[in-house]
């Protein structure tokens, strides 16, 4: 076996291995996460890297010439964003070989996700890929594995039914939003933040009666484009605060990194609607909304981790479908592992030009 591929890697942390406090802390900005892909790229030992940075994974995937670059890579990405070493180690996995290659495959299909069989994960890994491409840090092993994986996932979902009976977030949201409120038709909406997840959160609220959609965005353009697209209106960031009483369900997806709704500035606007429940759903990474907020009267908050619970309640009845998804990605992975290695035994053997 060759040493090349004794060193492809994926270093990661994901709903699997840390808890929503704890992902929070890793989380990276889109501007982050493309600094330290280039300074990563930038190691002795690297080859080819490449990072998927979503609200619940942080992953590098690579091909080192050696097996030992683990702990360079571990002692950067901890420097670089201020991250307890400890703390890392703690909640994080190391993946090489086959290993890496399957983990790939599960992540693509959706199997890994912490909503099993979404298919978002599928255009965010497409899109780390292009990131990664463009940037010059993949060549042929990780540009192999990456559209394998693509194709392997396409299989999985047409061969099989993991994505029957899965639920979206939105789907939770909506039938949370109609045990509190009942008919939604008389709720109003504020979406802080233009994230796709959100977004979707709206169209299902907007699908079932909801007629009052407001968004405000730190970027009052997006907020503008979006509300138009919802059918409703766009404040400025600024003014949101001062707007709060006014809304019976808050969604937030921001970038901020700090909570932008806390016990505090909630407080007030409870005072001024009493009896009448405020939902708040925080789609965030970090997290938008502060957990202490619930601790106010008539606040029901949920965040990633309880919508997605509530989302997965029906995996056993999908177990099935799931296992022979899996069963078909193992196939694949050794499929481009011997490929992978029949390609760098070639490539030793060729004379140089």
């Amino acid at each position: 076996m060759s040493d090349a591929l004794q060193s492809l890697f994926v270093l990661g942390s994901s709903h699997h291995q840390a808890p929503l406090e704890v992902r929070e802390r890793f989380a990276l900005g889109h501007e982050e996460a493309n600094s330290l892909q280039q300074k990563l790229f930038a190691l002795p030992n690297i080859r080819e890297c490449l990072i998927v940075n979503t609200c619940n994974r942080l992953e590098i995937y690579g091909l080192a010439t050696s097996p030992e670059i683990e702990t360079a890579i571990r002692d950067l990405l901890c420097a670089e964003h201020h991250i307890s070493r400890q703390l890392f180690d703690q909640h994080s996995f190391w993946h090489t070989n086959l290993d890496a290659l399957q983990h790939a495959l599960e992540v693509s299909t959706g199997l890994d996700s912490q909503m099993v069989g979404e298919t978002d994960i599928l255009g965010q890994m497409k899109s780390a890929y292009a990131n990664a491409k463009d940037a010059g840090c993949t060549s042929t092993v990780l540009n192999r594995l990456f559209e394998k994986s693509f194709q392997a996932a396409k299989a999985a979902r047409s061969q099989t039914a993991i994505t029957r009976g899965q639920v979206s977030i939105g789907n939770v949201a909506v039938d949370l939003a109609s045990r509190i409120f009942g008919k939604l038709s008389n709720s109003r909406v504020l979406l802080l933040g233009s994230g796709d997840v959100a977004e979707k959160t709206a169209q299902s609220l907007k699908s079932r009666g909801v007629a009052d959609i407001t968004v405000s965005s730190r970027t009052f353009e997006n907020a503008h484009k979006l509300a138009h697209e919802l059918g409703g209106a766009a404040i400025e960031f600024s003014d949101y605060e001062q707007q709060l009483a006014r809304f019976d369900i808050i969604i937030c997806s921001t970038a901020a990194p700090q909570p932008i709704l806390t016990k505090a500035n909630l407080a007030p606007a409870l005072k001024s609607r009493p009896e009448r429940p405020c939902f708040l759903i925080d789609l965030a990474m970090p997290r938008d909304i502060s957990p202490e907020a619930e601790e106010l009267d008539n606040v029901y908050l949920y965040n990633l981790d309880d919508l997605s619970a509530i989302a997965n309640e029906n995996i056993e009845q999908r177990r099935a479908e799931i296992d022979k998804a899996r069963d078909i990605l193992k196939r694949h992975a050794w499929t481009l592992w011997l490929q992978l290695r029949r390609r760098e035994l070639q490539a030793r053997k060729s004379p140089p030009a």
